[in-house]
């Protein structure tokens, strides 16, 4: 740093003593990075996120019954499959969702049918995420608002149809599921009365579960209900067998409360992320109908086998539906052994849940992390947060090979893209001009 003295300049040096007392000190990390775009406060945008996170965290989900999509779902025809994540074309499809829409057409005895996302019809699916009329849905209800959302019945794990599997072995699966469990559960819930499926999903938090890839103990509550109900002993091994059975439940719970958040005039949350392994897309409160789409990102995980980095398909499913609710992703830290599966480690695990706070509109009372000394799990995603900050959302997602017919290699992690949350804030931003 140059001084002018009497005799002319002279320098000061600050050099290698403060270099190493730096190095001494205690060592904090930041991660720290530009806004994507400086935003100015929006007291209109905070009163209509209130009015739309309040509505989120106020949904009560219980499973009232199980019927056919064609009995159920609203707008269910048989000549229409639903899939997961934004609207797409055939020729677009990727290889899993291909070979699962393949399958459907198997299972109905049909040679074509449209195609609409199972968003449109107040429904969820895993992965491919394809529900065709004849397959049992599950029937989720908020008894406060009557509103309801749906999802199909969860086949378990590797070669099924959500990962694109389509072999007569599969297809012998969910023919058994359509006439045997899917009866067999409704008989249950009209005979003991609706499950209380927000109950479980607190519960199951405190007992290691993340609720998107790790299950167990929310899949053990709910056979506990099903064993006092008269379920067959086939059907009750089946659940028993499959730690992932509550998946689905838990995916309509997630749309049901995000559903209830829609629809609230300048509101900057979020009430999907989907992606249908081709795009990721989210929808936004203020504007539920409009998707906002970018490429779908490719997983990075831990794989089955010989399978490796190079055989997984781009993101997909409707299973984002969790962290839409501060599930999943956002609540790794409820789940450090989700971290044996999708990778990483304990820490990471609570960092990931920590860092998706600063991105969140409110904590869930009803979702506590005792990690975090009982904590709500950050619920809730502001567009605005997310444009202002840069943190992409976490997801812990299933990874299905390329190729049709091959089925589940591995699970991962993928961060959601930012260009749709842009999109999303520019469209918002020029509706409130107008």
């Amino acid at each position: 740093m140059p001084i002018l003295g009497p005799e002319g300049p002279r320098a000061v040096t600050a050099g290698a003593a403060l270099l190493a007392d730096c190095l001494e000190a205690p060592q904090v990390r930041v991660d720290w990075r530009p806004p994507l775009e400086r935003l100015s406060p929006d007291p209109g945008v905070d009163a209509a996120n209130r009015v739309a996170v309040e509505r989120m965290l106020a949904a009560r989900p219980v499973l009232v019954a199980v019927a056919t999509a064609l009995e159920t779902i609203p707008g269910m025809r048989p000549d229409l499959l639903l899939h997961s994540g934004p609207p797409l074309r055939w020729e677009d499809a990727s290889g899993p969702l291909r070979g699962a829409l393949e399958g459907a057409l198997r299972l109905e005895g049909r040679d074509s049918a449209d195609l609409e996302p199972c968003h449109h019809h107040d429904a969820v699916g895993p992965m491919a995420g394809v529900i065709s009329a004849g397959m049992p849905v599950l029937v989720v209800e908020d008894p406060d608002s009557g509103r309801r959302a749906y999802s199909n019945l969860n086949e378990g794990l590797g070669r099924v149809l959500r990962y694109g599997a389509n072999d007569d072995a599969v297809l012998d699966r969910l023919r058994w599921m359509g006439s045997v469990l899917g009866p067999q559960l409704a008989q249950a819930l009209a005979a003991g009365g609706p499950i209380d499926l927000g109950a479980i999903n607190q519960r199951a938090l405190q007992m290691g579960d993340e609720l998107h890839n790790r299950h167990r103990a929310a899949t053990s509550l709910l056979f506990r209900e099903l064993a006092l109900r008269g379920l067959s002993t086939e059907s009750l091994r089946f659940v028993d067998a499959n730690d992932y059975f509550y998946l689905n439940l838990a995916m309509a719970s997630a749309k049901l409360a995000c559903e209830c958040a829609a629809g609230v005039e300048g509101s900057s949350l979020v009430v999907t992320m989907a992606r249908n392994g081709t795009e990721f897309g989210i929808r936004v409160s203020a504007a539920p109908d409009r998707w906002f789409t970018a490429p779908a990102g490719v997983p990075l995980g831990l794989f089955l086998g010989s399978y490796t980095q190079a055989d997984a398909n781009p993101d997909l499913g409707d299973s984002a539906i969790t962290e839409t609710y501060g599930l999943g992703g956002f609540a790794m830290a409820a789940a450090p052994a989700i971290t044996r599966v999708v990778g990483g480690n304990a820490r990471t695990a609570v960092e990931a849940t920590l860092q998706m706070y600063e991105i969140t509109l409110a904590e869930n009372p009803n979702h506590q992390l005792p990690a975090l000394d009982f904590r709500g799990s950050p619920t809730g995603i502001d567009v605005r947060r997310v444009v202002e900050t840069g943190i992409q959302p976490v997801i812990n997602t299933g990874i299905a090979h390329r190729e049709a017919g091959v089925g589940q290699v591995g699970a991962g992690l993928v961060r959601a893209p930012l260009e749709p949350f842009l999109e999303a804030h520019r469209f918002l931003a020029a509706e409130r001009a107008s």
